[in-house]
């Protein structure tokens, strides 16, 4: 298992998130892909975090700071159907969170699925707030603050 990570969004790790994110949000989940890949300065500015299993993309995420640089969101987390349950989403918070760490990013936030709640509890995020809906899927706001050192 390897984690690629890009800011540049000409890059082929760029395109397997895309590839991915496309295949489960607009494809599986019916988000209008407008919505899923809207933002061409959002994409731009985040980090894309693709894991790769035998060379081959199975899931990402994204890290967008915010312009302080003191918190950042997460965001498009997407496993592909077949390769979930294999323990990908964990490996890549946990990449991510050890990368926010090191970038002296002090509180990560995310709008977590419903059905996702187990996983970022798991990983120490708090739920803030009530249920809202978003991109006619419900989601909860969670955060998680950070410590300069990696959290194990």
């Amino acid at each position: 298992m390897e984690i690629r990570i890009t800011r540049d969004t000409m890059s082929d790790i760029y395109f397997d998130a895309l590839r991915i994110r496309n295949q489960v949000f607009v494809k599986e989940q019916g988000v209008p892909y407008e919505l899923e890949v809207g933002n061409a300065l959002e994409e731009a500015a985040a980090v894309h975090f693709v894991l790769y299993d035998a060379g081959v993309a199975q899931g990402t995420v994204r890290l967008l700071t915010n312009p302080a640089g003191s918190s950042a969101l997460i965001q498009r987390m997407a496993i592909f159907k077949e390769s979930r349950g294999r323990g990908y989403a964990n490996v890549l918070l946990e990449e991510l969170v050890v990368f926010a760490q090191n970038a002296g990013i002090e509180k990560l936030e995310l709008h977590a699925q419903l059905s996702a709640r187990g996983l970022y509890d798991k990983h120490g995020f708090a739920e803030v707030g009530d249920v809202f809906e978003e991109a006619g899927i419900a989601h909860i706001t969670m955060e998680k603050g950070l410590n300069k050192q990696k959290n194990h």
